[in-house]
């Protein structure tokens, strides 16, 4: 009986929705940080080396930078309210949820592979109920196709990335070489 009143105050303390953060993901990571009467927001950019608790209300990540030539690691909340923003920058291939063997090295041995993901439609949260006042707030600006129409009025014609040369690039006549 105690344990369902716990998960039931522990779901109103979590935030409607979050990114989905995994281990290898280069974040940048926005949070509040209160001096005195002041408040301001911070981002923190790196590596996530570890995910804890991915359901629950106590979700936490580790994210790992170099500052200085010195590793840094900061440990965040995820439903904390000091956390505004998780913005997912980087996805890499890794096979492991803790990465603590990139705190011994650094350099070209510190690298993870690039994984190809859409990073809008990860980083694009929807919250239940918020769909009206987005749909209502498009509604209410004017079109801007007719001021861009106006400035590009104004500036010489620019041919299209597959026009501008017919000649293959520097990158490009090597590999024709090798076949």
């Amino acid at each position: 009986m105690s344990f369902s009143i716990l998960k039931k105050i522990g779901d109103e303390q979590k935030k409607k929705a979050v990114v989905d953060v995994r281990s290898g993901d280069t974040v940048k990571v926005t949070q509040k940080i209160k001096e005195g009467d002041k408040s301001r927001l911070q981002v923190f950019e790196g590596v996530v080396i570890r995910t804890d608790r991915k359901d629950s209300h106590t979700a936490r990540i580790t994210v790992r930078k170099i500052a200085s030539g010195v590793g840094v690691e900061k440990s965040f909340l995820i439903h904390s309210p000091l956390v505004e923003k998780i913005e997912i920058v980087k996805r890499s291939k890794v096979r492991r949820k803790n990465l603590s063997y990139l705190r011994n090295r650094s350099g070209k041995s510190a690298r993870l592979a690039n994984k190809d993901f859409d990073r809008s439609a990860v980083n694009d949260i929807e919250i239940p109920g918020e769909d009206e006042v987005a749909e209502s707030a498009e509604t209410a600006e004017p079109a801007p196709a007719e001021v861009t129409e106006e400035k590009s009025a104004d500036k010489p014609e620019e041919k299209p990335a597959d026009e501008k040369s017919e000649e293959p690039t520097k990158e490009e006549k090597p590999a024709e070489k090798a076949e």
